[in-house]
């Protein structure tokens, strides 16, 4: 290793998704079920807002906490979802910047964070960073919130519990209960409860549901990303006690520094776009890939967000996804996302003709 490279990032690899994009890559026209972003474009208000700032000169820093009518307009909205007494809010550098400023201005060095695994593949990486200690909790067979488990897994060092509903990479939704139960038990343990809601717009079967209600200490983290597939725009935000939200902005003025001026600017445009017709569309996706694999394949029913994960033929999930790789088809190992091999993650977020490809080519792969 070279001499001037930090200790700390070699406590993690790079991701391995991106290696999974890098041996696909020789590949010619693939059924790519791959990717976590949405197929639609950007809605074209928002587009139009984007160009207006631009072309208004709104080119330059914004402040650190991001543009007034953007933080008041979000504010008002998680105000009277909440109503608590002591909840601020600032604009991140995406989602994935909260989560940085997250973990950067709670964890120190030997905290434990308790998370369920399968998991975003960022949470075990930032916490790590930090110095921190990840503690994945089991979720298999049915990926559920189990709160039981978690509390079994808190020690004297736990610091944070990290949940993520809708969840990637199962597609799998908490139960408004099980999201009480979390929130109460961090509440009565004064552990952190960090709330990733990146996908709380795509929900199929039961209205969002945030364990920030029954925890008035929970810090909550969404954005524009995947709803308004705006993945490359870089707006998300975070809301949460006041003193919290002043500490991840004051790193924030010395990392990220702001959001894009433009794109936040678009953000506040985005708030007024209806997005039904989208989560209809992928709810129509989900059913297709649920009625199209089942037969053959072990699978929880994805309540939101736009991926499934299925059981793998076989004893190794790698091992399958090559396979499929091999059949013209890229899906995500499931090793990626958990302390096990033995499922594959498909983004069902693509064309109905690229599903039914994809689905040919998995039941023809089980066979």
């Amino acid at each position: 290793m070279h001499p001037w490279i930090a200790q700390r990032t070699t406590t993690f690899d790079s991701s391995g998704i991106r290696k999974v994009f890098d041996l696909a890559a020789k590949l010619k026209d693939p059924v790519n079920l791959s990717i976590g972003q949405p197929d639609f474009d950007v809605p074209q208000p928002i587009q139009d807002a984007a160009i207006q700032a631009i072309r208004d000169g709104k080119n330059a820093y914004s402040p650190t906490q991001g543009i007034a009518p953007l933080r008041d307009a979000i504010n008002d909205r998680v105000q009277q979802q909440f109503g608590h007494d002591d909840r601020d809010v600032f604009i991140s550098s995406g989602t994935s910047g909260g989560l940085v400023l997250s973990m950067l201005a709670m964890i120190d060095p030997g905290d434990e964070v308790i998370f369920m695994d399968p998991y975003f593949v960022m949470y075990p990486a930032l916490i790590r960073l930090c110095g921190g200690v990840p503690v994945p909790v089991d979720s298999y067979p049915d990926f559920r919130l189990h709160v039981d488990r978690i509390e079994a897994a808190i020690t004297d060092k736990t610091k944070m519990i990290l949940v993520n509903s809708p969840a990637n990479p199962t597609g799998v939704t908490a139960t408004e209960q099980e999201l009480r139960d979390v929130a109460l038990l961090a509440k009565e343990k004064n552990i952190a409860l960090l709330s990733d809601e990146i996908y709380s717009q795509f929900m199929y079967d039961a209205p969002f549901y945030s364990p920030a209600t029954d925890n008035d200490q929970t810090i909550v983290i969404d954005g524009f990303s995947k709803s308004h597939a705006m993945t490359g725009w870089r707006v998300g935000y975070v809301h949460g006690p006041s003193e919290i939200i002043a500490t991840m902005l004051k790193i924030q003025q010395y990392s990220f520094v702001c959001a894009p001026q433009p794109a936040q600017w678009a953000a506040l445009s985005a708030l007024d776009v209806p997005l039904t017709g989208h989560i209809d569309d992928y709810r129509h996706k989900r059913d297709l890939v649920m009625q199209g694999l089942s037969e053959k394949y072990e699978i929880e029913k994805p309540g939101g967000a736009f991926y499934a994960f299925p059981k793998a033929p076989g004893s190794s999930g790698e091992a399958f996804v090559h396979r499929a790789i091999e059949a013209g088809l890229l899906i995500i190992p499931g090793n990626i996302f958990s302390g096990r091999d033995s499922h594959f993650r498909i983004s069902f977020a693509a064309s109905d003709e690229t599903l039914h490809r994809g689905i040919e080519i998995l039941n023809r792969l089980a066979s």
